[in-house]
């Protein structure tokens, strides 16, 4: 069989890919979710001028000429604190105390620190008679004008945005209580094998493997990294080598799923029941022009999407961050990148496969230098050390050889 370019898998993974329909949701609800329609500040930002200091209200005029030396005295009319809806009126020679996020007096035009006069930084419960100003930075000084930061009726952020702390504090702070967000993809996890032993069963202590038995890393993995790609997870299973059970557990997966992924069983051997029982369900199997990861197998059930990926831990990592996370990003309405990639020169040489592109763990070392993660290299059962890697670099296919110096994407990944 022929390989087929990564980039052309990709391809026809990402034709098959639409977002799924919208909700709204309450603001607190919608953490993590992405936007499916711009959304629109109800209040400007600041709602109105008020102080950015601890200190006085004043009529710029009476204070422009003041100094140390010659320091101009003002009457003590009004004490405005935050939150407060007062508004005293200031005639020629006299000022209001006001706070931090205080509204500004209408007859006012700066605010004089606390700094900037004789009583220092000294707050005192109620306001002094008077004040004497020592320095005035002029007209507008220390005064947040109202919608300085945002209008209101203008785009507060637009869809495609996922709404992390920092976006849904904006979204509250312009009086936004709901949103229209796209629901997330819901995701079942499936890995195969005889093998397997569950490392998270309560008699684990007690369970030493046999031989030809390995504990489970790969339901972890993928569960875990399609959670942190946004991904709903509605079940992760395990099954054995009999085709039925495989047959079984897929099915009922896809009846709830947007998208199931399942590890090993994909290859060319005899006991690879994946390929051998879903072939003709719908899923096209193929070799990639990579490494780790050249066997895949993807396709639809129904209305899910199936993802058959290796199932050494780390084809199977190299696997979802190829096709699987960019996959999910579409789903949830991303509009970005496929990948959170960024440059990088090489910081030590390595071979890589003839006519393939290669997926290697990496790590940073110094500013934007990456060096293998491990010495096993891009080696597919290196799972033990996959905790290293900080991401994966991108080496073209008609690479034979990463030389020091040499500049790679990398597709960095949490830890």
């Amino acid at each position: 069989m022929n390989l087929i370019p990564l980039e052309t898998h990709l391809a026809q993974v990402l034709a098959k890919v639409t977002p799924r329909e919208q909700l709204r949701v309450p603001l607190l609800e919608a953490h993590g979710c992405v936007l499916a329609a711009p959304v629109i500040a109800r209040a400007s930002l600041p709602g109105f001028d008020n102080s950015g200091m601890d200190g006085y209200a004043v009529r710029f005029a009476d204070v422009q000429n003041a100094s140390e030396a010659a320091p101009v005295r003002l009457r003590v009319v009004g004490d405005v604190p935050a939150g407060s809806s007062a508004d005293p009126a200031l005639a020629p020679g006299t000022c209001a105390r006001v706070m931090t996020g205080a509204p500004i007096p209408s007859d006012a035009d700066a605010v004089v620190p606390l700094e900037a006069t004789t009583l220092g930084t000294a707050v005192t419960e109620t306001a002094a008679e008077t004040i004497d100003v020592t320095s005035a930075k002029g007209p507008g000084a220390h005064i947040r004008r109202a919608g300085e930061d945002i209008a209101e009726g203008t785009e507060l952020l637009p869809a495609g945005t996922e709404l992390g702390a920092r976006a849904i504090a904006t979204l509250a702070a312009g009086g936004v209580g709901e949103v229209e967000v796209v629901r997330r993809p819901r995701v079942a996890v499936i890995a195969t094998g005889d093998e397997l032993l569950d490392p998270t069963a309560a008699d684990v202590a007690a369970l030493t493997p046999a031989r030809g038995q390995l504990y489970d890393s790969n339901t972890p993995l993928m569960g875990l990294l399609a959670n942190e790609a946004g991904a709903e997870i509605i079940g992760v299973f395990r099954t054995d080598d009999s085709g039925e059970h495989l047959l079984e557990v897929v099915e009922a997966a896809c009846e709830r799923a947007d998208v199931v992924i399942t590890t090993g069983g994909v290859s060319v051997g005899a006991f690879d029941v994946v390929r051998l029982r879903l072939s003709d369900r719908g899923v096209n199997f193929t070799k990639v022009a990579m490494q780790p990861g050249k066997p895949q197998g993807f396709g639809q059930i129904g209305n899910a999407l199936v993802f058959c990926l290796p199932g050494n831990p780390v084809s199977a990592m190299a696997s979802f961050e190829a096709f699987v996370r960019p996959a999910l990003r579409r789903m949830r309405g991303e509009l970005g990148p496929t990948h959170d990639s960024r440059m990088a020169v090489v910081g030590e040489e390595w071979r890589t496969p003839a006519g393939r592109a290669q997926l290697m763990p990496v790590r940073w070392t110094d500013g934007d230098t990456i060096v293998p993660a491990h010495s096993g290299g891009s080696g597919s059962h290196m799972v033990g050390r996959i905790a290293r890697a900080d991401g994966l670099a991108v080496v073209p296919a008609d690479c034979e050889l990463v030389r020091v110096g040499d500049q790679l994407e990398v597709w960095e990944m949490l830890r």
